[in-house]
């Protein structure tokens, strides 16, 4: 993590909250923009998924943003030579990155890969507490799983939008 961001001291990453100005928000997919400005606050409190935000200093606008959610992975639907090194059990526990954007007028500062970095950290410190095996993303395009194959996230054989990357390799980035 040591080439992320210079500015990274300035840059803050926090659950969502009512302060956050999600209105401007726009990274092009208009999905993940109403995601955002509509949805997230409302999963937060159902707890049906945990919205982190990415701002600068303390200005209250949206940078980026992914969230955080359980999910569990059929242990067939994974690679032999990756199922072969788990428990026996028919599912195993996973953390679903559910979402992941940067607002496009900030696309090129690399802020994609901090969101991910600090996804993936706060995964890992959570499987001390609630076990998780994995974590899991959900590419939307060939860009995306591009982005997440480069930090060694791996596909599912019959999935090809779906990819892991076991919490081993995760412990071994940080």
């Amino acid at each position: 993590m040591a080439d992320l961001p210079q500015r990274s001291s300035r840059l803050r990453i926090e659950p969502l909250n009512k302060e956050h100005d999600r209105v401007a928000f726009s990274c092009g997919v208009p999905a993940l923009d109403r995601y955002l400005q509509k949805q997230a606050g409302q999963d937060a409190r159902r707890y049906a998924a945990a919205p982190f935000v990415l701002c600068e200093g303390n200005a209250p606008a949206v940078l980026g943003y992914y969230t955080l959610s359980a999910i569990g992975i059929d242990v067939r639907d994974l690679p032999d030579e990756t199922a072969r090194k788990l428990p026996r059990y028919p599912e195993i526990p996973a953390t679903l990155i559910g979402r992941l954007a940067v607002d496009r007028h900030r696309r090129g500062e690399r802020l994609g890969e901090f969101l991910l970095m600090d996804a993936l950290y706060r995964s890992l410190r959570q499987a001390g507490e609630i076990a998780a095996a994995a974590v899991v993303v959900d590419a939307k395009d060939d860009d995306a799983r591009r982005f997440y194959e480069a930090y060694d996230f791996r596909i599912f054989p019959d999935r090809p939008d779906r990819l892991f990357l076991p919490m081993a390799a995760v412990k071994k980035l940080f």
